[in-house]
């Protein structure tokens, strides 16, 4: 098929990939280069990296403007195919392509639509993830759905690391639903149940609570990890929590600090959250432990004070 492909980060990469080897794709939609790193050097996205080294032409595009919509138009593309772009496809784009826009979306859907379903599925403990394909309509995510699958990610899989998963067999499922439009076996159902909303997280999203049970602390740290960090304040200083797991040591109070010789332990409602390695305001990563035998804190300093 001739498509159109809009993405821009690298979850996105593993379906442009495997959509160039098997079909035509006309052109590659994604935002603008951003400034990355201290020194805020202009870097194109991963997309568009990715995009650059096959050969492929390149819209670089913030929103789907009057511009990048004409020029879209103009690819007389047979379906447009989106993966976290960052951005909405509206009328008359949404149209344009004969096949209209199909989303490979993070979720089981109707759970979690939005801009950040996997993170929200880790915080809220959910026992499986998936990824689905639908049909992009103007409603959030609320499409029809050609395709969806659960897929195996590591119990202690950080948001990052569960979305790398995600992708590459997200790009599979995409893959299988373009050969089915094409041939003209595709067939889209409804979504049922309760949609549950995943909008973008927050610095104060990365906050952990030390007066929940470990089981939801780490939850909270695995959804928000690495963006937007997650995090708690130590004598006024907040400190990025980098590297974690539920300990198997005995209960303490919450936010009660304990070092031992690899860790330092976390008190929670349960069991002690470990943490091995953080990053203080203003510092760069260093060993939790070394961190905390430097501080020379007072006894009885606790996290979240």
């Amino acid at each position: 098929m001739r498509l159109v492909f809009a993405g821009t980060p690298m979850a996105a990469v593993p379906t442009l990939r495997r959509l160039a080897a098997e079909h035509d794709v006309a052109a590659v939609v994604t935002r603008p280069d951003a400034p990355l790193g201290r020194r805020r050097v202009l870097t194109p996205s991963p997309v568009a990296q990715v995009a650059e080294e096959l050969g492929l032409p390149i819209i670089k595009a913030a929103r789907l403007d009057d511009e990048a919509t004409a020029a879209v138009t103009a690819l007389h593309a047979e379906l447009g195919v989106i993966v976290a772009y960052g951005g909405l496809v509206r009328e008359p784009l949404l149209s344009a392509p004969a096949h209209g826009w199909i989303n490979l979306h993070f979720s089981l859907l109707p759970q979690w639509r939005g801009a950040a379903p996997v993170q929200r599925a880790l915080i809220a403990g959910d026992a499986e993830l998936g990824a689905s394909v639908f049909q992009l309509v103007p409603a959030l995510d609320a499409g029809d759905v050609f395709a969806m699958r659960v897929v195996d990610v590591a119990e202690d899989a950080t948001a990052d690391a569960a979305l790398e998963t995600l992708a590459v067999d997200g790009a599979q499922l995409t893959a299988e639903v373009v050969a089915a439009i094409a041939d003209g076996t595709a067939r889209a159902i409804p979504q049922t149940g309760e949609p549950t909303l995943a909008p973008k997280l927050t610095l104060e999203d990365g906050l952990l609570d030390w007066h929940q049970p470990v089981e939801q602390v780490f939850a909270r740290f695995r959804g928000v990890t690495p963006e937007p960090g997650a995090h708690t304040t130590i004598d006024g200083v907040r400190v990025k929590v980098l590297e974690a797991s539920p300990s198997t040591e005995d209960p303490r109070e919450p936010g009660e600090i304990a070092a031992t010789k690899n860790a330092l332990l976390f008190g929670t409602a349960t069991r002690p959250l470990a943490v091995t390695r953080v990053q203080p305001a203003g510092k760069g990563a260093m060993s939790a432990v070394d961190w905390w035998r430097g501080q020379r804190a007072p006894e009885g300093l606790r996290a979240g004070a």
